[in-house]
């Protein structure tokens, strides 16, 4: 299984902390959110990754270099226009395309959320659905929440608190679910991203739901989870570390 790590974006919520350097190498208890992310990636068997870069991209090449890439493949895609969840997976779309792999699902991991999902178990459960995409999600407060269907099967997003349902796939009955931020992907979407440019990946799952292909919930709510944009994130995530609630 390979994997893709969004590494691009400026981190601007993690200000002063980002004024000289990328949110991949903002540090929770003496660890980069990078080195965080790839650690949980071997944790189960993954060593082969991809990584988009371009706030301060040559640090993260320099940092990765210093390393020995943690023992990894690492491949970098740079972004010289941030292109987006879905415009930053489709430029690299060549590494999941090689002959060695195009047939197995892949990894698509932000690199400021932390977690103690089980890969391996949303791995089995896109496989035994036969989708097109997994995405982790959780019962949560958050203003922005996908809508999925009693068989788990995305139906639309409301894009913030006081904003109407967006419905790309009507059915009876819709649970709201906070995205974590980790998506198991078959590589067959990748020929369907038709966007082009800078564009979320969730505006083609959504038109591709509609179609009728199936973007399936794995329901995360037993695991740790947190989004670390901003620095009382990171303060909280180093806490948890301590208290052993995050085990990597």
């Amino acid at each position: 299984m390979k994997a893709m790590i969004l590494a691009a974006g400026l981190g601007t919520r993690l200000r002063p902390l980002t004024n000289d350097r990328p949110k991949a190498l903002v540090e929770v208890a003496g660890r980069t959110l990078l080195e965080i992310t790839l650690a949980r990636l071997r944790t189960f068997g993954i060593r082969e990754v991809i990584v988009n870069v371009h706030h301060f991209a040559d640090l993260v090449v320099a940092y990765l270099k210093a390393h020995d890439n943690f023992g990894m493949r690492i491949e970098i895609s740079r972004e010289d226009v941030l292109l987006d969840t879905g415009g930053g997976l489709k430029k690299a779309d060549w590494f999941f395309l090689e002959a060695s792999s195009r047939e197995e699902p892949f990894l698509l991991h932000n690199v400021d959320v932390i977690s103690t999902i089980d890969f391996a178990r949303m791995l089995q459960s896109h496989k035994q659905n036969q989708a097109l995409a997994t995405l982790a999600v959780q019962k949560r407060d958050s203003s922005r929440q996908l809508l999925f269907d009693e068989h788990q099967q995305l139906c639309g997003r409301r894009a913030g608190r006081d904003k109407e349902p967006e419905i790309a796939r009507p059915a009876t009955q819709l649970e709201s679910l906070a995205f974590s931020g980790i998506h198991v992907i078959s590589p067959r979407l990748l020929p369907m991203l038709t966007e082009d440019g800078v564009f979320s990946i969730i505006i083609s799952y959504l038109r591709l739901a509609g179609k009728g292909e199936k973007v399936a919930a794995f329901r995360a709510d037993e695991y740790y989870w947190r989004d670390l944009g901003k620095a009382e994130d990171l303060q909280q995530a180093a806490r948890d570390s301590e208290q052993k609630a995050l085990r990597q």
